[in-house]
């Protein structure tokens, strides 16, 4: 990953024509997740979930499904928070206590952080490391939050992302009802191009 742009280059032979398909802000609602989750597999795709703490607090269960359906776990803070205004030791709480619940549930603790707003500052990107994660924000905004963009059209998402394609893009979206509604013809439309899905557990992280 480029820590400057954070997209993505190959390693080796790989192609150059790939995407990293992410999810910011849950786990919230089993259906809608389960709903991501089936559109994953029929396009055999993989993902990361950043999840928030306190919304793993509140559904445990639902870390162990991302798990057991073969998907990754990102860190996102416990209360999406802007880090960079935070101190260091606030910092080391919002992500340690969310490295602590999903080691509890799963068994593992994540190897990715995205801070809140993309903003996570010098503190920030000093405490993923340490906590031994691969700190980074996104290079394809899809929007899908701003309602002003986006409307809570899944055909707005779309032309969102697929105007700002490009090989390696590190694709920001986030566990709504309408990037859900909209995954399945997202995905189409990145195949039909010759874009293929970047499994996690193949993106290097160094110590």
């Amino acid at each position: 990953m480029n820590e400057k742009s954070y997209r993505f280059a190959p390693l080796g032979d790989a192609s150059k024509k790939v995407v990293l398909l992410s999810f910011d802000d849950g786990p919230k609602e089993k259906e809608m997740l389960t709903s991501m989750l089936d559109t994953l597999d029929k396009h055999s795709a993989k993902a990361i979930f950043f999840v928030n703490g306190y919304r793993a607090k509140e559904n445990p269960e639902l870390l162990k499904l991302i798990q057991e359906r073969g998907q990754t776990i990102g860190n996102h803070s416990w209360d999406h928070v802007e880090l960079r205004k935070k101190s260091k030791a606030e910092v080391q709480k919002q992500l340690g206590d969310v490295q602590d619940i999903v080691e509890k549930e799963t068994g593992e603790r994540p190897l990715f952080f995205r801070p809140p707003f993309g903003a996570g500052g010098d503190v920030g990107k000093q405490v993923a490391k340490d906590e031994g994660m691969l700190y980074m924000t996104w290079s394809n905004g899809s929007l899908d939050w701003d309602l002003k963009a986006t409307k809570k059209d899944s055909q707005l998402v779309i032309k969102q992302v697929m105007d700002q394609l490009h090989p390696g893009a590190n694709i920001l979206m986030h566990e709504l009802q309408w990037t859900a509604d909209g995954l399945d013809s997202l995905l189409t439309k990145l195949s039909e191009k010759g874009y293929g899905f970047i499994d996690p557990a193949t993106i290097e992280i160094k110590s």
